[in-house]
């Protein structure tokens, strides 16, 4: 409040206060506040087609100039069956799903050339050595990556019902089986 009695500015600060626990914590500690839980029940498809994985958009499987294996699909899949897994693949949205495909796929492929070209570069005016505009590429699309895993796994946790390590869910490590 300013001193002329006018109200400026919010008070109110966006993800302040305490952290929502997930269904699974509350069920494992037997739902210490006593109110109900929600939990949600999917109605079962009568006439659908059944599919494993819901097929991505065309831009994901389209053909890119780098050399280097565009990864997109593979991470949609796995991201998909592991979110078919926990039984939330109906919760989070395909396009979600392959907007974190592509961000980490794109991420790869910055990472891939830091590698190639290394971190310094020439400027084209001056000949000068300068940064790389991969690092800071790369260091955008680790931004994009996380913002878009922390959705998803936030949609996961509040709904999942079995009880899972966050550890299990880490992107990094599912990278890193996954390039194997």
């Amino acid at each position: 409040m300013a001193r002329d009695g006018t109200a400026r500015g919010s008070n109110i600060k966006v993800n302040a206060g305490r952290k929502s626990k997930g269904l699974a914590e509350k069920i494992a500690e037997g739902n210490p506040g006593g109110r109900k839980l929600k939990v949600i029940d999917l109605p079962e498809a009568s006439d659908l087609e059944g599919v494993d994985i819901p097929e991505p958009s065309a831009y994901i499987k389209s053909k890119q100039k780098a050399s280097g294996e565009f990864d997109a699909e593979k991470i949609y899949q796995y991201t998909y069956l592991w979110l078919k897994e926990k039984g939330c693949e109906r919760l989070v949205s395909k396009h979600m799903i392959e907007q974190y495909a592509m961000s980490v796929s794109r991420l790869i492929q910055c990472e891939e050339a830091i590698s190639e070209y290394g971190f310094l570069s020439k400027h084209p005016t001056t000949g000068q050595a300068c940064a790389s505009p991969f690092v800071a590429m790369a260091q955008n699309y680790q931004k994009q990556v996380n913002t878009i895993w922390y959705q998803i796994f936030q949609v996961v946790r509040e709904n999942c019902s079995t009880d899972f390590s966050a550890d299990e869910a880490d992107p990094m490590e599912m990278l890193l089986r996954m390039r194997g």
